[in-house]
């Protein structure tokens, strides 16, 4: 082997290393960059009619239902935003959509799906709600959480995320858990964030019937970076597709005042309730996993750290 063949071998092998090197190193980011395998909650529950199970609350011709009610389309415009709403109220359950956001520059938008009550108690409401921030780069929409009970809506309990993928290419299922022990906060089946219902925080702890929105709205005075960029309408229609709604728990009956047809008490409440039993309860190990991920590696803001807005810290913020 001549000289120069030698060093053109061992400068081959060398290359070689480093490239396998740089792979291996890049697979190893990428799969840290991914959240562990889920614990899926969504399947599990059957599939609601858009044409049957909700209906449109406001935005006329903005809402489009498709796909014989699997599917519905909500839009912004110049007009007017839009939205839907169950026909049902629920005093607990479980409840799910896959939704897909509009792309391109879309800051000042807002995608929601959410549960609420004003329309009951005005003055008293609840909610619990998935806020979608739109972003000047598609792929950078911002996940907002947020929950207060009994109309403490002057208390944010806020916390925002990053997505570890682009919501506008394809649908993503937003999920929410919420019984009498915890809410949990799901993004496609990955706990993100968990509201365990304590003494500490029993007086903004949603309690009373819900119903489920979808909605899509023009908040260019907060939503993107504390309304600094505003809707651009050159670039309207902004369209959110929504799907694959799953909405299980204990529907509302306007005549039980006493609320004892969703009593645990019952003796028919183990049959009829869909989210009965330990994995309702509490997270699981994997799940665990999967909480430990979202907030150590996504989570970009938590009310609880906000030393600026809050010079004391809530009492539930005590114990996270």
């Amino acid at each position: 082997m001549t000289y120069f063949q030698k060093n053109f071998f061992n400068v081959t092998i060398l290359c070689t290393l480093l490239l396998l090197q740089t792979l291996n190193m890049m697979f190893t980011i990428n799969a840290q960059s991914l959240p562990p395998p889920a614990t899926r909650l969504t399947g599990l529950f059957p599939r609601l009619d858009f044409n049957h199970d909700f209906v449109p609350i406001f935005g006329g011709p903005n809402v489009q239902i498709y796909s014989n009610g699997s599917f519905a389309n909500i839009t912004l415009n110049k007009k007017s935003g839009s939205g839907l709403a169950s026909k049902n109220h629920y005093n607990y359950g479980f409840f799910s959509a896959a939704i897909k956001l509009p792309t391109g520059f879309t800051s000042g938008i807002v995608v929601a799906f959410y549960m609420s009550n004003s329309d009951m108690f005005p003055h008293n409401h609840d909610e619990i709600d998935f806020e979608l921030l739109g972003h000047q780069n598609h792929k950078d929409w911002i996940l907002q959480t947020n929950m207060y009970g009994n109309g403490s809506v002057s208390t944010g309990r806020e916390e925002k995320f990053r997505l570890w993928f682009d919501p506008t290419t394809q649908f993503h299922e937003y999920s929410i858990l919420w019984n009498k022990h915890h809410i949990v906060f799901l993004v496609d089946n990955i706990p993100i964030r968990e509201v365990i219902h304590t003494q500490a925080i029993s007086r903004a702890y949603p309690s009373k019937p819900m119903a489920v929105y979808a909605t899509i709205w023009d908040a260019s005075d907060w939503a993107t970076h504390g309304g600094k960029y505003p809707v651009n309408y050159k670039y309207a229609p902004f369209v959110a597709s929504i799907g694959q709604t799953e909405m299980s728990g204990c529907t509302h009956d306007p005549n039980d005042v006493s609320g004892k047809s969703c009593s645990n008490s019952s003796t028919t409440s183990s049959m009829l309730d869909p989210i009965d039993g330990l994995e309702f309860v509490k997270l699981s190990n994997q799940q665990i996993k999967g909480l430990q991920w979202a907030r150590s590696r996504q989570m970009i803001y938590s009310y609880c750290n906000d030393k600026r807005r809050y010079k004391v810290k809530l009492p539930e913020c005590s114990t996270i």
